[in-house]
C-alpha cells in the first residue's frame, strides 16, 4: 500500500490529558504525531507493541524499566513490547511515535 498524507489534515485527538495526537494507520504500524503540553504525564504502562519515540521539539523525560533520560530534538528511544515505560513533558513538545503492529485502540 502506498499513500501520501498530510498529518495537518488528520483529526487531532487528546488520548491522554495534555497529549494531542494525529494518527496514521498503515495496516502494519501506527505513526502518531503528538503535541504535548508542558507538565503532561504519561503514566507507567506497557503494551505488546514495539515503540520508537523521537523528539522533534522540546524536552521530554522518558523512563524505561526505571531508567530515566531527558530526550532533546533528534533523540530517539526504542522500546520492546511489554516493557514498562512512562514519560513527562518538561517543556511543550512535539513527538513522533511509531508502533508495530498497529494500535487498534487508537483508531
Amino acid at each position: 500500500m502506498t499513500s501520501f498524507d498530510d498529518f495537518n489534515l488528520i483529526e487531532e485527538k487528546e488520548l491522554i490529558p495534555g497529549f494531542f495526537g494525529r494518527m496514521k494507520h498503515t495496516g502494519k504500524m501506527t505513526i502518531v504525531k503528538w503535541k504535548v503540553k508542558k507538565g503532561a504525564v504519561l503514566p507507567p504502562h506497557s503494551h505488546p507493541h514495539v515503540q520508537v519515540t523521537m523528539v522533534l521539539e522540546g524536552e521530554f523525560q522518558m523512563t524505561v524499566n526505571d531508567e530515566s533520560k531527558n530526550l532533546h530534538p533528534g533523540e530517539i528511544v526504542s522500546i520492546d513490547g511489554e516493557v514498562v515505560h512512562a514519560g513527562k513533558a518538561l517543556t511543550d513538545c512535539l513527538l513522533i511515535d511509531v508502533f508495530h503492529p498497529e494500535r487498534e485502540e487508537y483508531k
